[in-house]
């Protein structure tokens, strides 16, 4: 099974092989056709399984596709926000050479944490009512940093038909209540924590294959200064996709 095969473009899988990834992991193989296809999507998968490239990489060709999506990405923080934003600016990349960027029909993609939008929302920087897509990357994450609340008054201001892709690290009792005010007859996809070891090895051959020169595997990457000032001042990535605000930053390593 090879990124292809899971029904990506050429170039979003060119993309990805250029970092170093030749395979998809478990998770990987599961939620991208799903993703695809429009499905309501619930992952439980530990840390280090390649979520988030599970994710970016379906969505960066449904952005491509000139249909016009507004993708809305809830993040537990504002760092976790600018590596995810840092994702979808290298694997779009061979997308934005081809001049595939259509101003009139691209997709907007907001990033960030239910604090921040519940700020960007009262300060009306953002209008939710029309998210076609929302992708909520760990609830028990969320759920952790206390931001429930703000999350439920959020999925409050959006519109009950887009579709739903809700990752978690383990299922919680906790979230349950508002997991079922999101999700509609959601295709479940659980991957085993022994499953891990297989996503590590891909980000370790990432780091080594990369063109990027990265630091040593005792130094974690140091997000851009501009694009952290950004968040902390309530700023989403409020370019039109892919014109993102990072695509000047030291990109982070694809997960």
């Amino acid at each position: 099974m090879n990124f292809l095969d899971l029904g990506l473009s050429e170039q979003t899988v060119r993309a990805v092989n250029e970092c170093g990834i030749e395979k998809p992991t478990t998770v990987q193989t599961d939620v991208i056709p799903a993703i695809l296809q429009g499905k309501d999507i619930f992952t439980i998968a530990p840390g280090g399984c390649g979520k988030t490239i599970s994710y970016v990489l379906p969505l960066i060709d449904i952005i491509f596709r000139k249909n016009r999506q507004n993708i809305l990405v809830m993040t537990s923080d504002s760092q976790k926000s600018v590596m995810i934003s840092d994702q979808f600016a290298r694997l779009s990349r061979f997308h934005e050479e081809e001049g595939e960027s259509d101003e009139k029909n691209a997709s907007d993609v907001i990033i960030g944490s239910p604090d921040l939008l519940t700020d960007l929302v009262k300060e009306g920087q953002i209008d939710l009512s029309q998210i076609n897509i929302l992708v909520v990357d760990d609830i028990n994450l969320i759920k952790k940093n206390k931001q429930i609340k703000n999350m439920e008054q959020l999925l409050e201001l959006m519109p009950a038909d887009k579709q739903n892709i809700v990752y978690t690290n383990r299922r919680s009792k906790e979230t349950q209540s508002i997991l079922d005010k999101i999700l509609k007859a959601p295709e479940e996809i659980k991957v085993d924590k022994n499953k891990e070891q297989e996503a590590n090895l891909s980000h370790t051959e990432t780091v080594a294959r990369t063109e990027t020169p990265q630091p040593t595997a005792s130094v974690k990457p140091i997000p851009d200064p501009e694009a952290m000032e950004l968040c902390a001042k309530y700023r989403s990535f409020q370019g039109k996709t892919p014109k993102f605000l990072l695509n000047k930053a030291e990109l982070a390593d694809c997960e």
